[in-house]
């Protein structure tokens, strides 16, 4: 009865650790990319590595006119972020659509990643799904 008990406890905390891991590839919400993240030291990163529109695809909105013709693929989107607590804070996001980058933090709910760039008390929030 014990043993039954301890891996049940083992199987939960494995599955509670597992939903709370960022690390890996996520579709972003209108699913045309791929981001993957990884950590570097004790921050967390995100780079391109998908792109619906091809991997020639260039950083044609980047407002370094030396970074417009610089392939989109590899180019790390989300930059910084450190662990506080459940979520992924003090970092950010560029946006290749519009050339800009924003503060960004992040957080889990469920299986679905919670990706938020903000300017000042401006922000939009948009749901990652984990590629399977």
């Amino acid at each position: 009865m014990k043993r039954l008990f301890l891996i049940m406890v083992l199987a939960l905390m494995t599955g509670l650790a597992q939903a709370q891991n960022i690390l890996g590839k996520w579709i972003t919400e209108a699913g045309d990319a791929q981001v993957e993240i990884y950590r570097q030291g004790d921050k967390f990163n995100g780079k391109i590595v998908w792109l619906a529109q091809g991997p020639e695809t260039t950083d044609k909105h980047n407002p370094d006119a030396k970074l417009k013709s610089r392939k989109l693929m590899g180019v790390n989107i989300l930059s910084n972020l450190a662990k506080k607590g459940d979520k992924w804070e003090d970092g950010s996001i560029y946006n290749p659509k519009n050339g800009k980058s924003y503060k960004c933090k992040m957080w889990m709910e469920k299986d679905k990643l919670k990706v938020r760039g903000y300017l000042g008390p401006f922000y939009e929030t948009q749901t990652w799904t984990r590629k399977q």
